[in-house]
């Protein structure tokens, strides 16, 4: 299966307010959002389940794919398309033979874990982060259009681009290679979701 999201909706569950990850998630997904990931990495295994499976009951007959940051226990108990991976999660080839079903996303942020990558266990990468982002503190050293266009050039499999990505700095990731972007903030802290997710989408897709 072929995954070539345009706008990937990465959530982060304070920036939704009491508005509610699943609202939000609903309203993103009316305005263009095409793949959505629920990335809650703190607080109790069951209050994570509870919120992939809330979003999931929102998704459902949408036709967009589901994925859970990290915890591939969630993703299968909650029936959600996929689990994205960074470098220090679970490796990607466990997964692959403890998940045959699952689509496997994986975050790379150099030329050389791209090459490494095995098509027949990942389905797609988060390279980044473009720019310094304050939702990933942790993350690598920026790496630009230019360092994406590189690693993109490295993969064998598609690639989406990720962190500190706004309107304002979105058009010089065309041409290299991507088949699309994340956001966080940019959606999830949004007054109107829904319009913000339009105006990346139509933004995106004018080219």
């Amino acid at each position: 299966m072929s995954f070539t999201p345009s706008l990937y909706l990465v959530t982060d569950t304070a920036l939704c307010g009491d508005r509610g990850v699943a609202e939000v998630v609903r309203a993103a997904v009316a305005g263009g959002v095409d793949a959505v990931q629920v990335r809650a990495k703190h607080g109790p295994d069951r209050d994570r389940l509870a919120l992939v499976v809330a979003v999931r009951d929102v998704l459902a007959g949408t036709g967009v794919p589901l994925f859970v940051n990290d915890a591939v226990d969630v993703a299968l108990v909650a029936g959600a398309d996929g689990v994205h991976l960074g470098q220090s999660d679970l490796p990607a080839e466990q997964v692959r033979r403890i998940a045959p079903g699952l689509l496997v996303g994986l975050s790379v942020s150099t030329v050389e874990q791209a090459q490494r990558v095995d098509p027949a266990v990942v389905d797609y990468l988060g390279v980044g982060p473009v720019r310094d982002t304050a939702t990933k503190p942790d993350a690598a050293a920026a790496l630009g259009a230019e360092g994406v266009r590189a690693v993109v050039a490295a993969s064998p499999v598609p690639c989406v681009a990720i962190g500190g990505i706004h309107p304002d700095n979105l058009d010089p990731l065309r041409g290299t290679g991507i088949t699309g972007f994340c956001v966080v903030s940019e959606i999830c802290a949004a007054d109107d979701p829904r319009r913000a997710a339009r105006a990346l989408r139509n933004q995106w897709d004018r080219a």
